[in-house]
C-alpha cells in the first residue's frame, strides 16, 4: 500500500472547497485519457459538504457529467427517498443540479426496492452490478475507481465497516450487509476493504475535533 499523503486545511469549509477543486481535476483528467471517470461517493457532513462545494464551483462545467459513473461506499438500508439515505442527501447537495446519465448513477438498493428488506440480497445485487461494470482491464470484480471517498467516524469506522463488526475482516466479497451497526440505523450495505483497495486513489475526509483521534490512529499504521 502506498504511503498516505496528508493535506491539512484551516477548517472544514476550506477542506470541502479544496477537495472539490481537486476532484474536478481528477474527473476531467480521467475523461480526457479514457473517455469516462468512475467515482465513489461518501455521505456524512464532510462528504455532503464536498458535493455542495462542487455544486458552487463554476469549474464544475468542465466535467462531462454524462460520462461519469457514480457509486457509493455505503448506504443506510432505508426506503427510497428517505432523508437519511446517502443518495438522497447527494441528490440534494449536487446530483439533481447536473446532467448525469441516470444509467450511470449506481445507488445502493433501498429497503423497499427490488430485494425488499433482505439486506444480504441487496448487497449481493450491488456486488453483481459492480462486477458487470468491471472490464478486463480492471483485473477484478469491481471497476478501478478513479477516486473513492470515505469519511471516518470517531470510532474509526469508514463506509459502514465498524471495528467491532465482522464486515471489516471480509476478504472475499466486495459488498456485504451490515447488521447491528452501533450507529443508527443498524442495518446497512457497505463496500468491503477488497473493493475499497481497488481504487486508484482513496480520499479520507476528516474534519472536527471528534475525528482527530481516529485520524491519528489511521496515520499511525494501525491494522484494519
Amino acid at each position: 500500500m502506498s504511503t498516505p499523503q496528508l493535506v491539512v486545511h484551516r477548517d472544514k469549509e476550506l477542506m470541502a472547497q479544496a477537495a472539490a477543486a481537486r476532484l474536478i481535476t481528477k474527473i476531467v483528467d480521467a475523461q480526457a485519457s479514457r473517455g469516462y471517470a468512475s467515482i465513489v461517493l461518501t455521505g456524512g457532513r464532510n462528504g455532503n459538504g464536498l458535493l455542495a462545494a462542487l455544486a458552487g464551483q463554476p469549474a464544475r462545467d468542465a466535467i462531462d457529467w454524462g460520462r461519469l459513473d457514480l457509486w457509493w461506499g455505503d448506504e443506510r438500508f432505508l426506503p427510497e427517498g428517505d432523508p437519511e439515505r446517502n443518495v438522497t442527501q447527494a441528490r440534494e447537495a449536487l446530483l439533481d443540479a447536473v446532467p448525469l446519465d441516470p444509467k450511470r448513477v449506481h445507488a445502493m438498493p433501498a429497503s423497499d426496492g427490488l430485494y425488499g428488506n433482505d439486506v444480504e440480497a441487496a448487497a449481493a445485487g450491488y456486488a453483481e452490478e459492480l462486477a458487470r461494470s468491471a472490464g478486463p482491464e480492471n483485473h477484478g470484480s469491481v471497476p478501478t475507481f478513479d477516486v473513492l471517498m470515505l469519511g471516518v467516524g470517531p470510532d474509526t469506522h469508514v463506509a459502514s465497516l465498524f471495528p467491532e463488526l465482522p464486515a471489516v475482516r471480509e476478504t472475499e466479497r466486495t459488498v456485504v450487509g451490515v447488521h447491528g451497526a452501533p450507529k443508527p440505523p443498524p442495518t446497512r450495505v457497505t463496500l468491503t476493504l477488497p473493493a475499497i483497495r481497488s481504487a486508484r486513489e482513496v480520499w479520507l475526509l476528516a474534519a472536527g475535533e471528534d475525528k482527530a483521534e481516529a485520524a491519528a490512529i489511521a496515520l499511525s499504521g494501525a491494522g484494519e
